[in-house]
């Protein structure tokens, strides 16, 4: 039996939508629950993965193909090709995962000369029928044959000034029957041969050009973009669907909906139309469209009917659904719907509302928003107090605030966003071959199109400010400027967005910080009560742990005490310290760091009692307090420079018979004091070089040279927390050895610890619970596992640390130099330092956690590494049994999240 390529849309499977794509599927879907789609067929993706393989069609596809076009005639009652009741189709791509706009169309298919006539008969609407061909030769030439849009552009833009009409409804039959010709002569041009009039030769070359974009390089970008793996999503297929028309008349309209707002999450008929157009003028932006609550007054019945559709469809698929619909002569058909994209915030709200309404389950709604998508909410936005008048004002298409430098063709916004810049993409519309701009722009602003158009649809998807529909700034791209009234804005000039209000504002206007929603207050109190994971957070300041609890973290994971010593407060302290030239000497600044530290720490544990904190004693080596050699060098040679000025200025007063006026300059003698303690420090830095200072001595080592260094930090650490459960609070404490290779040098800080400890619990006659523990970081660390298990309470994987010395990577030289081509060529799947590498370092932290745990079964163990927010690494940290994460607090909420999501996704 020979493969089958083409289901007919009543025999589809709607669940199966790797193999006739997510449009495909749900155009099946749809009409076998009896909802008015035109009918249709679906070509599977496998065709299309069997073309771009062999580079033909497979063997048998076109006769199906001839089949199914056959039936549609008879449901029809049109003919394909033919003159009297012409059936024409569009041809359309739909990949297994939504990518708006990254693949192609082509509609109006089976329109010829022959055709033309036989609709203009048919209709009796001359103007109709030449606007459905134009569109056609334009959309087939720039797809299927390769034809620039420009050239067709150009030809357009003649006839409508030559017409003296700005808008294409204000062109007559005439005016459109002359750009058909026009455009049918830039075709032959370009490719050196007429426009096909046989339609089955057209629908082939429709069906190939489809499959080829499937490989498009927008397309390619989109998917690289949001990790869509060919497990994901593998090939498109075509859906050939016979055509209804919005523009046959004031009766008939086109437009693009949602079941609920898109931006907000609330629930509303949310949409737009154009009546007497075609789907492609809404989603093109060519003309700005109606809000869909306009269509309850101009087309009553139809609008009641279209709030019926949208219940039907979320009910159905009990999730947002994106439908396109068209009205023929006050006739309503559906023509596609598919899983709504939306930003965070409505994601969130629609999450809580639909299980509120039983519509879907608690875990259903913690599983369809995508924790990564949470960052959206944790951006700034513009400072209510600003006192700025907007220059203009669009439609807000997708919400949050972007400042950046004007730029007006996407390659240019991917130069200037690859060298670092900030910049907002400036376009009257976008067009899918833009989407490597938008990958670049911190906002994107369009002077025409609406909050359905590709422009606003792409940024929310990308949670992207976008302000769209902005008709009072004309765009002009080829002179790469824009005009707002008697307002200039030229390439390069700052601009703020805000894809909230849709105001657009001259310059960079001040932004706060967000706020939580009560909608996502509750889904991550969901996700703490699902989650087995904790979520602790990584903090080094009081302002730090303030901000770590409100955004829910249940602990601080890792407190860097060495974060502590860079104010400005301590640092010189800290120098004298390194530089003291005997014990008493080093001994006196370690005195002086005391109260310093414990003011720090009792702070921190006021704020976050009572939950835990987790300590990490000193970490980096010590050259990192002083200055550099070259900038030393520099200062000493400014020195001495300056020196000699003095010297030549004293002489010349002296030579005159004058005094140097005492205190006009530094004198000699404070000069080469300064000059001899820079050189004092320079030897200092010389003697602490390291070659490899990641593997020197930094960590337990400096504890093992330097013992009053750790044993004043212990100090600090436990005095702080007597003084806090003296006042009440509960400070729930963890002490953790950063570096640590073997159990004996644990054993000699453990010995210290107990020391001070004993020490201050006898001077406020009470006991000082807390966890005693290590950093897992080195490799030695993790084979010596069992025995380190023995000593200590917990475990903390330092996971920057251990993937460094896995990969033998220093992290700065790698991200700056080879790690972007690594994961560019697959030599890497991600960046080790942003996600877990679970086949190295994964294999060493499970194995850390099985031996741990056999010599010490009650041992905590979390990961206090970056790769600790991250939701790929969340998932593994849960399956191999660690019991927290820690990371930074502004990843704290998608952490959470991400926690829930790890617990529901073993569980199924």
């Amino acid at each position: 039996m020979s493969k089958k390529y083409v289901y007919s849309f009543s025999e589809g499977d709607g669940r199966n939508k790797h193999l006739l794509g997510g449009k495909g599927a749900n155009l099946c879907e749809m009409t076998q629950i009896g909802l008015n789609v035109p009918p249709g067929f679906v070509i599977t993706t496998e065709a299309c993965l069997e073309y771009l393989d062999r580079k033909e069609l497979p063997s048998g596809l076109l006769e199906e193909v001839g089949e199914h076009i056959r039936r549609l005639e008879e449901k029809t009652g049109k003919r394909f090709g033919g003159e009297d009741n012409p059936l024409l189709v569009s041809v359309r791509s739909g990949s297994a995962l939504s990518m708006p706009g990254m693949m192609d169309t082509i509609l109006n298919l089976g329109l010829n000369r022959e055709t033309l006539r036989g609709l203009i008969r048919l209709t009796g609407n001359e103007r109709f029928a030449y606007d459905a061909y134009r569109r056609f030769i334009q959309l087939f030439g720039k797809i299927a044959l390769g034809v620039p849009d420009h050239l067709f552009d150009e030809q357009f833009e003649d006839v409508k000034r030559a017409a003296g009409v700005k808008a294409d409804i204000g062109l007559n039959a005439g005016h459109l029957k002359e750009i058909s010709e026009r455009f049918l002569r830039v075709v032959e041009k370009e490719t050196g041969k007429p426009f096909p009039e046989n339609v089955f030769t057209q629908l082939e070359i429709a069906i190939k050009a489809v499959f080829n974009s499937w490989m498009g390089k927008r397309a390619v970008d989109y998917r690289r973009e949001f990790n869509i793996t060919p497990d994901m999503a593998n090939g498109t297929a075509v859906n050939v669907v016979t055509m209804v028309f919005g523009n046959l008349g004031d009766d008939s309209a086109t437009g693009v909906g949602f079941t609920r707002n898109p931006g907000t999450g609330e629930k509303e008929m949310y949409g737009e139309y154009l009546v007497n157009a075609q789907g492609e003028d809404v989603v093109a932006g060519i003309r700005t469209p109606k809000s869909v609550a306009e269509m309850a007054k101009e087309m009553p019945d139809l609008y009641r009917q279209l709030v019926e559709l949208r219940d039907k469809l979320e009910n159905h698929y009990r999730e947002v659904q994106d439908f396109e619909y068209t009205i023929e002569k006050g006739v309503l058909y559906c023509l596609q719907t598919r899983n709504g994209k939306m930003n965070a915030q409505a994601m969130v709200r629609t999450s809580v509302d639909m299980f509120a309404e039983g519509l879907i389950s608690k875990e259903r709604a913690l599983l369809r928003v995508d924790p990564s998508h949470l960052e959206q909410l944790l951006h700034p936005r513009l400072d209510p107090r600003h006192t700025e008048k907007p220059v203009a004002q669009g439609l807000p298409a997708s919400p949050g605030a972007a400042s950046g430098r004007c730029v007006f063709d996407a390659d240019q916004a991917e130069l200037m966003g690859r060298a670092g810049e900030k910049v907002i993409l400036v376009r009257e519309e976008t067009k899918p071959e833009d989407i490597h701009g938008f990958f670049a722009a911190q906002g994107i602003l369009t002077s025409r199109g609406g909050k359905t158009s590709h422009a606003a649809v792409v940024a929310r998807g990308m949670g992207k400010a976008c302000v769209a529909g902005a008709e009072g700034i004309q765009v002009d791209s080829r002179s790469r400027l824009a005009r707002v009234g008697d307002i200039t804005l030229r390439e390069g000039d700052l601009i703020t967005i805000d894809g909230s209000t849709g105001n657009v504002y001259l310059g960079e206007i001040p932004t706060i910080p967000p706020k939580f929603s009560e909608e996502l207050e509750t889904l991550l109190s969901w996700a703490d009560e699902m989650a087995r994971l904790k979520v602790f957070a990584n903090v080094d300041t009081p302002e730090g742990a303030v901000v770590a609890m409100g955004y829910g973290a249940m602990g601080i994971g890792l407190c860097r005490t060495e974060r502590m010593f860079n104010a400005g407060d301590r640092l010189p302290v800290v120098v004298d310290m390194i530089m003291a030239r005997d014990a008493a000497e080093r001994q006196a600044a370690l005195d002086k760091l005391l109260p310093m530290q414990r003011r720090d720490f009792e702070e921190i544990f006021r704020i976050v009692a009572p939950r835990s904190v987790t300590v990490r004693l000193l970490d980096p080596p010590m050259h990192e307090f002083l200055p550099s050699e070259h900038q030393l060098l520099d200062e000493i040679e400014g020195l001495k420079a300056y020196r000699l000025a003095v010297k030549g200025r004293s002489a010349a007063l002296t030579s005159l018979g004058l005094s140097p006026v005492p205190d006009q300059d530094l004198s000699e003698d404070l000069v080469n004091s300064v000059i001899a303690k820079k050189e004092q420090m320079l030897r200092k830095v010389r003697e602490l070089h390291e070659v490899n200072p990641m593997l020197g001595h930094r960590g337990v080592r400096v504890a093992i040279t330097y013992p009053g260094i750790y044993e004043m930090q212990i100090r600090a650490i436990l005095e702080a927390m007597a003084a806090c459960m003296k006042d009440g609070v509960h400070a729930a404490l963890e002490i953790m050895v950063p570096q640590v290779i073997t159990a004996q040098e644990l054993k000699r800080v453990k010995v210290s610890v107990d020391e001070v400890r004993q020490e201050i619990e006898s001077r406020f006659g009470f006991e000082l619970p807390f966890k005693f523990g290590t950093m897992v970081e080195t490799v030695r660390a993790c084979m010596r596992s069992r025995e380190l298990a023995k000593i200590v309470d917990f475990f903390s994987f330092g996971t920057n640390d251990l993937t460094q010395a896995v990969f033998s990577f220093s992290r700065e030289d790698a991200e700056n130099k080879f790690l972007p081509l690594y994961t560019e060529y697959g030599i890497l799947r991600d960046n080790p330092f942003e996600v877990l590498d679970v086949k190295g370092v994964g294999v060493l932290m499970q194995m850390t956690v099985d031996w741990g745990r056999d010599s010490n079964p009650d041992l905590k163990i979390g990961i206090c590494g970056e790769q600790g927010g991250h939701p790929f690494s969340i998932r593994f940290c849960h399956d191999i049994g660690l019991d927290y994460v820690s990371c930074s607090p502004h990843r704290v909420p998608i952490a959470r999240l991400a926690a829930a999501h790890a617990k529901l996704e073993a569980e199924r």
